[in-house]
């Protein structure tokens, strides 16, 4: 396999997302930036075992960042922080290395310069992250991620029972308080209220 073209992954993410928007594009750029960077020549194919995603935003982009990498939660290689931003962290688990990119707020007003002609906002940005040079659309800083071995696909661990709940708990994400192995819900943070 190797990259595709910027239309081959268009259709495919119109096809996983439901429809194609200015968001998907930048979420298709953004991803082939990082994975370009990294020098990763086969994403989802050859290189899927090294790659791991962070996705900052749960958007459209997001939704496109997988089709790329081939990163998914379900494999454990895509990880979501939510900092309410349009920025990917890309990690090489076999080198050791790993590229943030962000989109720059600047592409928007640059997208509206470019195609002023075109009334719709999501017509002009999708025509303009199409043809905008990287430079123009991302910022771009080497980063480090501590990735704990729990935290890695394939990691198998022995599964932990809160004693409050019974659920059962996975990867290490139990706390344990007076002397009690509670999941993160019963030891308070649930993000839920029980009726």
């Amino acid at each position: 396999m190797a990259l595709k073209t910027l239309e081959e992954y268009e259709r495919l993410a119109a096809e996983a997302h439901g429809h194609l928007c200015a968001g998907q594009i930048l979420g298709l750029r953004l991803a082939l930036c990082g994975v370009r960077l990294l020098g990763l020549e086969d994403p989802a194919g050859a290189d899927r075992k090294h790659l791991v995603t962070f996705v900052e935003i749960d958007r459209c982009a997001t939704d496109a960042i997988p089709i790329v990498t081939g990163c998914r939660l379900g494999k454990r290689a895509l990880k979501f922080r939510d900092f309410g931003k349009v920025a990917a962290t890309f990690c090489d688990l076999r080198e050791g290395r790993a590229v943030r990119v962000s989109a720059l707020e600047s592409a928007r007003a640059r997208a509206r310069d470019l195609y002023p002609e075109i009334a719709s906002k999501n017509q002009q940005q999708m025509r303009a992250y199409r043809e905008m040079a990287d430079e123009e659309l991302f910022a771009v800083q080497w980063v480090r991620v501590a990735i704990g071995p729990e935290d890695l696909p394939g990691y198998q661990a022995p599964r932990a029972t809160c004693a409050e709940c019974g659920e059962g708990i996975s990867f290490r994400r139990e706390v344990t308080r007076n002397g009690r192995v509670l999941c993160r819900a019963c030891a308070g943070e649930r993000y839920y209220e029980p009726l």
